[in-house]
C-alpha cells in the first residue's frame, strides 16, 4: 500500500518519515503500481542535474483549441502527440499542452483545481533514469523547496513535483518514451 503523504511537506519532516528509500530499494520503481508513493530519498547527495529544463507544461481549457493556436503561429507539432497531450519541439526542449485538469489531477490526484495551488504552468526536468527522480527531490527539498508531489509511479514512468521557494512549480520526471541527445537535450520526435 503506497504512503499517502500531505502537503506541504518540509526536509525535516520528510526525513522523520518511516521507511526511507534507499538506492537498492530503487532497481524495482517502475515495478510499482501506478499511484504508489514512494518514501523520501536517503541516500548520498547526488550530483547535480544538467543545467536544463526540458519541458515548459501549460495547462490549458482546451487542448484542440491550443494545438490550433499553436500550429496557426507556424510552430510544428510532433506527430508524437495526442488528444491529451500535445508537444511542441522547441528544439532541445519542449512545450507540452494537456488539460488543465489533467494536469491538476497528475499534480493534486483531483481534477479541481485546489484554490491558489496552480497558476497553470509547470517547468519540468527530465532524467534517464528513475532513481534519479528521489535523489534530485531531495536535493530541491534540501535547498529550500515545499513538496508539492512526493515521488510516484504514474502510468508513464516516476514523477515527483515541488515548488520552489518563489512558489514555481517544478516536475521532475522520468518516462522511457523521452529521447535525448549527448548534450542532454531533449528529443522530442525521436
Amino acid at each position: 500500500m503506497p504512503t499517502k503523504l500531505s502537503a506541504p511537506f518540509s526536509a525535516a519532516t520528510l526525513a522523520l518519515t518511516a521507511g526511507l528509500l534507499t538506492n537498492h530499494a530503487l532497481a524495482d520503481m517502475l515495478d510499482r503500481p501506478v499511484g504508489y508513493q514512494y518514501p523520501p530519498y536517503s541516500g548520498a547527495q547526488p550530483k547535480a542535474p544538467s543545467q536544463r529544463l526540458h519541458l515548459i507544461l501549460l495547462g490549458v481549457a482546451n487542448v484542440e483549441r491550443a494545438r490550433t493556436f499553436y500550429e496557426a503561429l507556424g510552430w510544428q507539432i510532433s506527430p508524437r502527440s495526442d488528444a491529451g497531450f500535445v508537444r511542441i519541439d522547441l528544439g532541445g526542449y519542449a512545450i507540452g499542452l494537456l488539460s488543465r485538469e489533467a494536469f491538476s489531477e497528475e499534480v493534486f490526484g483531483t481534477p479541481q483545481i485546489p484554490q491558489g495551488s496552480y497558476q497553470g504552468i509547470a517547468l519540468a526536468h527530465l532524467v534517464t533514469q528513475p532513481e534519479a527522480v528521489p535523489e534530485l527531490l531531495n536535493r530541491a527539498l534540501q535547498a529550500g523547496a515545499t513538496l508539492v508531489k512526493p515521488v510516484t509511479r504514474t502510468p508513464w514512468g516516476i514523477n515527483a513535483f515541488f515548488k520552489s521557494p518563489d512558489g514555481h512549480l517544478f516536475e521532475i520526471d522520468y518516462e522511457r518514451t523521452w529521447v535525448f541527445d549527448e548534450d542532454h537535450r531533449l528529443q522530442v520526435d525521436e
